[in-house]
C-alpha cells in the first residue's frame, strides 16, 4: 500500500469497553481480541477521516516519543490487524 492511507474499522467492528475484565476489546464478527494499551491508544484513534500520518502525529506528541519510530510502530499494527481483516485502508 502507497501513499498515506486512511484506516477504517470494517462493517460491525467495534472497540469496546469489557466491564468484567475492565478493559478495552475489539470486537468483531465472531470474535473479540482484547487490547492492550498500546493497542487501544491506536485504534481509539481510528476514525475513518485521518491518514496513518495524521494518527502517528497525534500519538507521537500525546506520548512524547519520536513521530519516525511511532508512524513505524503504527504502521506495523495496522497492517497486521489489516491482514486479519480487523482493519481496512482507504
Amino acid at each position: 500500500m502507497k501513499g498515506d492511507p486512511v484506516p477504517v474499522l470494517p462493517r460491525g467492528t467495534r472497540l469496546h469497553h469489557d466491564r468484567v475484565r475492565d478493559a478495552m476489546v475489539l470486537l468483531a464478527p465472531e470474535r473479540a481480541l482484547m487490547l492492550d494499551e498500546i493497542g487501544t491508544a491506536i485504534l481509539a484513534e481510528v476514525d475513518g477521516v485521518s491518514t496513518l500520518s495524521e494518527i502517528s502525529t497525534r500519538l507521537a506528541a500525546r506520548y512524547g516519543a519520536p513521530e519516525e519510530e511511532v508512524a513505524g510502530d503504527v504502521r506495523a499494527f495496522l497492517d497486521g490487524f489489516a491482514v486479519k481483516r480487523l482493519v481496512d485502508y482507504r
